[in-house]
């Protein structure tokens, strides 16, 4: 059962919620009536979820949320507010939110929302969601966001990703460069690091996007 930490400053919406949260098949571990208290019970109970207010007195929900991501890792902050501000809402996330649902969500859509990112997803009120779009649709036309990656890849990186995408094993790339099979994985390790990627697929997408190789 997802366990989840409610945040709020008004006392009947937080119990409310927490509640209706509990009948919905959440473990509420607690609540917390401003963020210094969130910052406490998430260190303390180690929450799945926390829900947390943006406004509340003492410091904002925003500035809670690196707090509570630092003492408890695993856990993820869905922002439900009142706010719909576009500062709010990317503020949050550089900050590190899972979430931002506006506080009139309905309940079904709040608890599908929450059961989402318990899942390892995301989730952003639709209204938001369109801002959203509109603020990188603006990035997007601007040229300096447009302009290429310049990977900081080595000559002997580059050759051992195009023997990569030709779908060769680390040992079959070792003997054909005359390196070990654990030289050739070091690289690929490198590689990916360098290019903020998880896999070999991620590096050849990225290596044949960049112009880097061609398949």
């Amino acid at each position: 059962m997802t366990r989840v930490l409610v945040v709020d400053d008004v006392d009947l919406f937080r119990t409310g919620l927490s509640s209706a949260l509990d009948g919905a098949g959440f473990n509420v571990c607690g609540e917390a009536a401003n963020a210094e208290g969130a910052v406490s019970l998430a260190e303390a109970e180690q929450p799945d979820l926390v829900v947390l207010d943006i406004l509340m007195p003492g410091i904002s929900g925003l500035d809670a949320v690196e707090k509570i991501t630092a003492v408890s890792p695993g856990s993820a902050v869905v922002m439900l507010t009142g706010s719909e501000s576009e500062e709010d809402l990317l503020a949050c996330i550089k900050a590190g939110a899972r979430g931002y649902l506006v506080k009139d969500v309905p309940f079904a859509d709040l608890a599908r929302d929450l059961h989402h990112v318990a899942a390892g997803g995301a989730a952003i009120t639709p209204m938001m969601t369109g801002k959203l779009l509109d603020i990188l649709n603006q990035l997007l036309r601007h040229q300096d966001f447009m302009t290429p990656r310049k990977p900081a890849l080595t000559g002997r990186e580059i050759e051992v990703l195009r023997h990569v995408a030709s779908g060769m094993t680390s040992k079959q790339i070792g003997h054909v460069l005359f390196i070990s099979e654990n030289t050739v994985k070091n690289h690929v390790r490198n590689i990916l690091d360098k290019l903020g990627l998880h896999s070999r697929n991620e590096a050849v997408l990225y290596a044949v996007r960049e112009n880097l190789i061609e398949l």
